[in-house]
């Protein structure tokens, strides 16, 4: 009973020891590293060309509206019932015009940016085992999961470069 035990205790002591050694872990901000790589700011100059016609329609359909607002809260009051209906029925037509460019522009950049994500992340893969290689490294965290890091841990400058070269 005593031999059972001792070698119940050896074999939890022999299982304990490879987790008392060192965990090195590196801290890396992929979303710093990453938008601020030179690959997304041509990303971002060219999504900027892109969709700048759509920007000025949506912020010309905008101040459309708000001229028709505007004028209701000042004038309104001077209107008879159907000039005010159909100035607010206007004004409605123009905030759903909107609201709907706005959104389909939304969602296209959003699609857009996505796709990028979506195209870098093998490299970034790449970036990061390479990191965790040359730092001799057991784990590296997303700064998003930790609640604090020695600044000599985070990674992410480490990170750009590789993903600048």
């Amino acid at each position: 009973m005593f031999k059972r035990r001792m070698m119940a205790g050896l074999l939890a002591l022999a299982v304990a020891v490879p987790a008392l050694a060192e965990t090195r872990i590196g801290v890396v901000d992929l979303r710093q590293a990453l938008f601020s790589s030179d690959d997304a700011k041509v990303f971002s100059e060219q999504l900027q060309k892109d969709f700048s016609g759509d920007e000025a329609k949506v912020r010309e359909v905008q101040e459309q509206a708000r001229k028709l607002k505007e004028r209701l809260e000042t004038d309104g009051a001077m209107m008879n019932e159907s000039e005010r209906n159909k100035l607010a029925a206007e004004f409605q037509e123009k905030v759903k015009e909107f609201n709907f460019l706005k959104q389909r522009l939304d969602s296209t950049v959003a699609s857009r940016k996505q796709s990028f994500l979506e195209n870098a992340r093998p490299e970034v893969d790449k970036a990061v085992k390479e990191l965790l290689e040359e730092n001799n490294l057991d784990l590296i965290l997303p700064s998003e999961a930790v609640v604090y890091a020695k600044p000599d841990m985070d990674l992410t400058g480490q990170l750009l470069e590789k993903l600048n070269r």
